[in-house]
């Protein structure tokens, strides 16, 4: 892949077609790098936030725009401040110098072009610790593959097991198809999920499945087919923290936080199955996951932590 890609964009599922280097893709951003914060984060996973925290960049932009999406503000507003890969590449260094478990790049999927090339010369500069590519999973297999080497650790949601709510509250109608396909070639790339002797993540594959209210996500459907696709020793990470983000508080069905039964019908679900490496969650319907996001940062400052007040647990 070449950068000239970008003038008939067609990183992502949607292949928009629009020059990037001129106007905005439909993932809202230019060719730009765009991010709107830095931070070692202590609210992911205990296997990637550990002691030290997630070195977590969230980038602005997003080729989804789930109208519940809880970082609202930065991927369908697109809040954030353009940077250089020269900038990149320092801030991976930086959070690294700082002690982070790991490089956490947050929704990276419109940016991977420029991405791929900030990997592999901050790997060149010294960068050591594992790179992990945290996205919605609406990926295409092309794009994916030239990732494969430089990305350790693979952290997609799967968000969707039918067309109809995928069409309803992404405007994605080929989600399902196009996220299995892409986990399925993650797999192929780094494998099941390995931690070191403290518990850290290294290499591997770790999916995230947000319950919706209503069964709207189709947990229990994605269960069952990322059985029968990969197998049973997959770890999961089966997430609580739903709230009516974005423009969901306008939507009737997605307007209240999910219930205990809701919740733990996934969770007994999938222990039924046989995937048991599970990381549960505390049900909560407020904020507390999700970071400040400023309009116009000022100073990207990968020196502050995030850390919300309760942690998923395995």
């Amino acid at each position: 892949m070449s950068y000239s890609q970008m003038l008939s964009c067609n990183i992502c599922p949607r292949n928009c077609g629009i020059d990037r280097t001129q106007q905005k893709g439909i993932c809202g951003v230019t060719d730009k790098l765009r991010i709107n914060l830095a931070t070692r984060h202590l609210g992911e996973e205990p296997c990637f936030s550990g002691t030290r925290g997630s070195g977590t960049i969230f980038f602005s932009g997003c080729n989804l725009h789930c109208i519940y999406c809880q970082n609202y503000e930065i991927s369908t507003l697109c809040w954030g401040k353009d940077i250089s890969a020269e900038e990149l590449i320092r801030l991976m260094l930086k959070l690294q110098k700082e002690g982070a478990h790991n490089i956490n790049l947050v929704t990276p999927t419109h940016f991977t072009l420029q991405i791929k090339d900030a990997i592999i010369q901050a790997k060149e500069k010294g960068l050591t610790i594992p790179v992990l590519w945290n996205s919605s999973a609406y990926e295409k297999v092309e794009t994916l593959q030239t990732l494969n080497g430089l990305v350790d650790i693979y952290m997609p949601d799967l968000k969707y097991a039918h067309q109809v709510y995928a069409q309803k509250y992404s405007s994605a109608p080929d989600y399902p198809a196009v996220a299995i396909s892409a986990i399925k070639e993650m797999y192929s790339q780094v494998g099941l999920l390995t931690l070191d002797e403290k518990g850290i993540a290294q290499k591997g594959l770790l999916i995230r499945m947000l319950v919706l209210p209503n069964k709207l996500a189709g947990c229990k459907e994605n269960l069952r087919t990322l059985a029968d696709e990969l197998g049973t020793e997959l770890t999961l990470s089966l997430m609580g923290q739903y709230y009516p983000a974005g423009k969901a508080k306008n939507c009737k069905e997605l307007s209240r936080g999910i219930s205990e039964t809701e919740y733990y019908d996934v969770v007994d679900t999938a222990i039924e199955i046989g995937l048991t490496n599970l990381y549960t969650q505390e049900i909560s319907s407020s904020d507390i996951w999700t970071p400040d996001f400023s309009p116009t940062p000022q100073e990207i400052n990968p020196l502050s932590e995030f850390n919300p007040q309760s942690e998923l647990t395995q």
